[in-house]
């Protein structure tokens, strides 16, 4: 999956997944290692539920996603306030 996510990444290629029950569409901007010795994807939800009404960022552990596929929409802009070099990451394997 970390395999995909990368590629999805440096693609620019949106993904679709489930995540603590909620089916989701989103932006992949980062893949890597946090500070809890977890690997997390940083994402821009697009579409689908969240867990916390109006919050567009996540940090998913890639362990707890499924069902995960990479469509073939690209995105050309970044997310609304993306920065290169997360924080909560230790090591980036990709990012835009």
């Amino acid at each position: 999956m970390i395999r995909d996510l990368i590629d999805a990444i440096n693609s620019r290629k949106e993904i679709e997944f489930t995540y603590s029950g909620y089916v989701r569409k989103a932006k992949p901007v980062a893949v890597g290692v946090s500070r809890k010795d977890n690997v997390v994807l940083r994402c821009y939800q697009t579409e689908g539920m969240h867990v916390t009404p109006g919050h567009e960022w996540d940090l998913c552990l890639v362990d707890d996603i499924s069902n995960l596929v990479v469509t073939n929409n690209v995105f050309h802009v970044d997310p609304p306030g993306y920065k290169k070099g997360d924080k909560h990451m230790k090591d980036i394997y990709a990012e835009l």
